[in-house]
């Protein structure tokens, strides 16, 4: 069951809120709410997983063959060696 949900945000916020909503066609509510479950599953005081914000991220325009967490796994063997 759904319920409303009255919130005070900065108005600038708001604004890039609803563009980005738009632009991924979402409502901003979907957007509150995706995010809000991303944070409760996180756990208090557990940090994110790098890999999982990098997966976050918008992907890059162009032909690019380079895999960044290939990388960061390579790193962490070289580094831990596992």
């Amino acid at each position: 069951m759904k319920n409303r949900l009255n919130i005070t945000i900065d108005e600038t916020l708001i604004d890039e809120a609803k563009r980005y909503a738009e632009k991924n066609n979402k409502s901003l509510s979907q957007i509150i709410e995706e995010s809000l479950k991303k944070l409760v599953a996180q756990g208090p005081g557990k940090k994110p997983n790098i890999l999982d914000l990098m997966k976050q991220l918008p992907k890059p325009k162009g032909n690019f063959k380079h895999d960044s967490s290939q990388t960061y796994y390579e790193e962490r063997k070289g580094k831990y060696g596992f």
